[in-house]
C-alpha cells in the first residue's frame, strides 16, 4: 500500500526537506499490493513502521512473520517514543512457520467477518516461506517455488479484494484493504533506480501481482560515511497503484509511481527520510 509507506516517509521526513508537492491523495477504490525488495532488517523496520502508522490512522492490521517479535526495534522506539498500547492492539501478529501454514492463515482471513476486518495485510520475509529447510538449515527454494509464489500472491489479492468489499459494506467511506510483503532476492537485481539488471524468476512472478515495488539500496559511498551517519539507504518507489497527485497516468488510466527517497540512520538509531 504505497499510501501507507509514503505516510511513513512523510511523518519522519527531514524538516529541511519538506515539499509542498508531496501530498497523499485519497486511496484508490481498489486494493493495492506493495513489494518491499531488499535488506531484511531495513525492510522489517519499514513493515513495522507501516503497521504502526496504519494502526494510528484507525486501521486494523494483520502481520505475518515466521520469527517472533518480542519488542520493537530500537530505531522504531526512537521514531515513536510515545506509542500507546491501544495502537498495538490493532495489530495482530501471526507466526506461521511454513508456506502451508501461511497459505492456510491467509485463506482464513474471511473469519474476520464477525470482528473488525483488517485494512492492511503484511507478510514479512516472503523468501523464507519459499525456502526448504533440511535439518534446520535452509537448503534452497522449494521445487515449484514460482507456482507457490504465484499461489500466495494471488491469494493475497483475492483476500484483500474480499476484505475491501466487507469493509465497504460496513462503511461506504472505508479505505480498501491492501497488502505489503518483503522479499530479498537471491539474484543481483541492480537496485539503482529500482530496475532489475538480472532476472529473478520468483520476483518476475511477484511483479505480476504487486502493483508497487519499493526497492532498498544501501549507499556505501565516502560521502555517506563522512556525514557521520550510521547508514544511508536509497528507496526507489515504482510501479502502478495509489500514488501522489504529482504522478502521471499511463495509457490504462492508472497512476504511475516513480519516486526516490533517502533513509538516514544516525548513530543513535534515529531514522529520518528525505525526498530526493
Amino acid at each position: 500500500m504505497a499510501d501507507i509507506l509514503t505516510l511513513v516517509f512523510r511523518t519522519l521526513m527531514s524538516k529541511t526537506n519538506l515539499k509542498n508537492d508531496c501530498q497523499i491523495t485519497p486511496p484508490s477504490p481498489e486494493s493495492c499490493g506493495t513489494l518491499v525488495l531488499g535488506d531484511n532488517s531495513i525492510s522489517r523496520s519499514l513493515l513495522l513502521l507501516a503497521a504502526v502508522t496504519a494502526a494510528e490512522t484507525g486501521m486494523n492490521v494483520i502481520f505475518f512473520t515466521s520469527t517472533q517479535i518480542q519488542s520493537l526495534p530500537l530505531s522504531l522506539q526512537k521514531c515513536i517514543p510515545s506509542l500507546r498500547p491501544e495502537i498495538l492492539k490493532k495489530i495482530k501478529f501471526c507466526y506461521p512457520c511454513r508456506m502451508e501454514e501461511l497459505l492456510q492463515q491467509v485463506a482464513s482471513l474471511h473469519e474476520f467477518m464477525s470482528v473488525a476486518p483488517p485494512s492492511l495485510i503484511i507478510v514479512d520475509r516472503l523468501e523464507g516461506y519459499l525456502c526448504s529447510p533440511v535439518g534446520g538449515i535452509t537448503s534452497g527454494f522449494y521445487p515449484g517455488e514460482q507456482s507457490c509464489a504465484a499461489h500466495l500472491a494471488a491469494l493475497l489479492c483475492d483476500s484483500a479484494a474480499f476484505l475491501t468489499r466487507l469493509l465497504k459494506q460496513r462503511s461506504s467511506c472505508a479505505a480498501p484493504c491492501s497488502f505489503i510483503a518483503s522479499f530479498q532476492s537471491k539474484v543481483d537485481t541492480g537496485q539503482a533506480g529500482g530496475e532489475a539488471s538480472a532476472i529473478d524468476p520468483i520476483l518476475d512472478v511477484l511483479d505480476r501481482y504487486f502493483q508497487v515495488r519499493c526497492t532498498l539500496d544501501q549507499d556505501k559511498s565516502y560521502e555517506a560515511v563522512a556525514a557521520g551517519l550510521q547508514e544511508v539507504w536509497h528507496i526507489f518507489v515504482s510501479g502502478t497503484g495509489t500514488a501522489q497527485s504529482c504522478c502521471m497516468k499511463d495509457n490504462k488510466g492508472r497512476l504511475n509511481i516513480d519516486q526516490e527517497w533517502q533513509l538516514l540512520i544516525f548513530p543513535d538509531s534515529q531514522m529520518e527520510f528525505k525526498l530526493v
